[in-house]
């Protein structure tokens, strides 16, 4: 039997389980991966009549609560160390860890002719705020750290940068004018696979390391059918077209932290 009939198997295994009873799960989501993972949440409940609530926020701070009891079931990070040390702290379901998206950096303005197809605004200097997530708590922020590094631009632009607690906030920076530019997630501006609004530069992955997001299921989702089914889901077709649709890249050849 080969992979593609086995997966579409355990898909629709899982589903005819979690069809007969409804749970409502609570899943703490990084800020990047909001919006794919919302219409995803929102497939899913058509599908299978469980709900899903979403905690989005930073994946320093769910990491914290999680060691502190939050009741979630589940956690998508927007790193790999982070699952990979809740799994090593023994909060996690054993084998449940999987790589779901790979995260891409842009350089993005609200403006649309501000950014052009090489990012000469933030190479020229010719801003006044650049706003990036904080790099000790958002990998989008360690990655846009990396990016001004090895431009030999971390200094000059240091008193012209504002910091976000998320990626989430780092974007709003932008959009409400507050920045002129900023170093965010290419999903929080793109749909349907173009920039959706302003403009933006896409950054040469070879500028940062590789913004690898891993999942988990937490203790607290070991015995949940609804949780079972949402796994599966998360990594079926359907799935994958949402997550590219706001331009991640497949995790196939991805390496996993042991």
């Amino acid at each position: 039997m080969n992979t593609r009939l086995c997966n579409i198997l355990a898909l629709c295994c899982a589903f005819a389980t979690a069809g007969t009873r409804a749970e409502e799960i609570i899943i703490a989501v990084a800020a990047n991966f909001a919006a794919p993972m919302e219409a995803i949440s929102q497939q899913f409940e058509r599908r299978t009549g469980h709900k899903v609530r979403l905690a989005i926020g930073s994946s320093g701070k769910f990491f914290a609560q999680i060691h502190h009891g939050a009741p979630f079931q589940a956690f998508f990070s927007a790193d790999q160390a982070k699952p990979a040390q809740l799994e090593r702290d023994g909060l996690t379901l054993p084998g449940s860890r999987i790589t779901y998206a790979r995260g891409r950096l842009v350089l993005w303005s609200a403006d649309p002719g501000a950014v052009d197809a090489s990012g000469s605004a933030l190479k020229q200097g010719t801003y006044h705020k650049l706003a990036i997530a904080n790099p000790k708590l958002a990998p989008y922020g360690a990655a846009a750290l990396e990016v001004l590094e090895g431009l030999g631009l971390e200094s000059a632009s240091r008193r012209h940068r504002v910091q976000g607690e998320n990626i989430a906030q780092t974007f709003q920076f932008v959009a409400s004018g507050n920045a002129d530019l900023g170093l965010v997630a290419l999903s929080q501006v793109t749909r349907n696979g173009k920039i959706s609004q302003g403009s933006a530069w896409l950054v040469p992955e070879d500028l940062y390391s590789p913004i690898l997001q891993d999942a988990v299921i937490l203790e607290s989702g070991r015995n949940s059918a609804a949780v079972n089914a949402f796994w599966q889901y998360v990594q079926s077709d359907a799935a994958r077209k949402i997550m590219e649709s706001y331009g991640y890249r497949p995790p196939a050849s991805a390496a996993t932290i042991q």
